[in-house]
C-alpha cells in the first residue's frame, strides 16, 4: 500500500471511528514527530490528547448553552472582596463541586441587589467548566413552563427532562406571588428533587414569610423541611451592589465637575 492510500484508509477509519480532531491533525503530528523522533506511544498519546481536548471544548460548549446562564455573571465579574471571610471559604468550597455528589442544596439570602444570582451563576459556570450540568431559570418561568406542561398532561416529561441536570438554579423565590396550581407544581419539583440532584435557590424572603409562596402551613413545613435537610445556606448581608455602583458614578461625576 503505497502513502497516499494508506492515508485514504487512515481518513475513512478515523471518520468511522468518529474521532475528527485526530483526522484533523494526524498529518502534522506525525510531520512533527519524525522530526522530533518521538516514540510511537508519544505520537498516539498526542493524537488522543488533542480529540480529548477538543471533545472537552464541545461539551463545555453544550453544557453552557443548555444551562441559560447568563454568562455576564461570571467569577471574574463578581467582586468577592464585598464577602465576608466565612462566606468566601464556603464559596470557595462549592466550587470543588462536590456538593453535587453529595445531592445537596445551597440556599442564598439576602436584600435585592445583593448579588446573590451574581454568585451563584458564577459558580455554576465554573462548575459547567468542570464538566457539570446546570440549569438556570427564574422561578416565574419555571413555574409558568411546569403549569403549562401540567395543563398539556406532560408534567412528568418536563420534570424527567429537568433530572438530567445535577443542579438547577431557582432565581428569585418568592418574589413572585404564586397562585395554588403554580405553588403545587414548584412543591412537586421540590419534592421530586428531593436527595437525588441538587437545588439552588436565591431567596429575599426568609423561611419565616416562605407560607407567603406555598400558601398552606404544611406545605411550606414539607418544602423548607426538604430543602433544609441536605444543604449549604449562605447569608449575604450585604448592601445592594447596585446602589453601591450608581453612588460611586454620581461621586465621580462631582469631583469631574469640581
Amino acid at each position: 500500500m503505497n502513502s497516499s492510500q494508506l492515508k485514504k484508509e487512515l481518513q475513512k477509519l478515523l471518520k468511522e471511528l468518529a474521532l475528527p480532531m485526530v483526522r484533523e491533525v494526524f498529518e502534522d503530528v506525525v510531520l512533527q514527530a519524525e522530526k522530533d523522533n518521538t516514540t510511537y506511544e508519544e505520537l498516539l498519546l498526542e493524537l488522543f490528547r488533542a480529540e480529548a481536548t477538543s471533545r472537552k471544548q464541545k461539551r463545555t460548549a453544550r453544557f453552557l448553552r443548555e444551562s441559560k446562564l447568563p454568562l455576564e455573571k461570571s467569577l471574574q465579574t463578581f467582586d468577592l472582596d464585598r464577602l465576608s471571610l466565612p462566606v468566601k471559604r464556603v464559596v470557595n468550597s462549592l466550587l470543588e463541586g462536590t456538593f453535587l455528589s453529595r445531592r445537596e442544596n445551597v440556599l442564598v439570602f439576602g436584600k435585592p441587589g445583593s448579588g446573590k444570582t451574581h454568585l451563584l451563576c458564577a459558580i455554576a459556570q465554573e462548575l459547567v467548566q468542570a464538566g457539570h450540568r446546570v440549569y438556570f431559570t427564574t422561578t416565574s418561568s419555571l413555574v409558568e413552563g411546569l403549569l403549562r406542561a401540567k395543563k398539556e398532561l406532560k408534567l412528568d416529561k418536563a420534570l424527567k427532562k429537568l433530572s438530567k441536570f445535577e443542579a438547577i438554579i431557582i432565581d428569585d423565590i418568592g418574589y413572585v406571588k404564586y397562585s395554588r396550581d403554580e405553588m403545587e407544581v414548584l412543591f412537586t419539583l421540590l419534592a421530586q428533587r428531593y436527595e437525588r440532584g441538587s437545588l439552588l435557590l436565591t431567596s429575599n424572603l426568609p423561611f419565616s414569610k416562605w407560607e407567603e409562596i406555598f400558601k398552606n402551613p404544611m406545605t411550606t413545613a414539607a418544602a423548607i423541611d426538604r430543602l433544609v435537610h441536605h444543604s449549604v445556606i449562605l447569608e449575604l448581608n450585604l448592601e445592594s451592589y447596585r446602589m453601591e455602583v450608581a453612588q460611586k458614578r454620581k461621586k465621580d461625576v462631582k469631583n469631574e465637575k469640581k
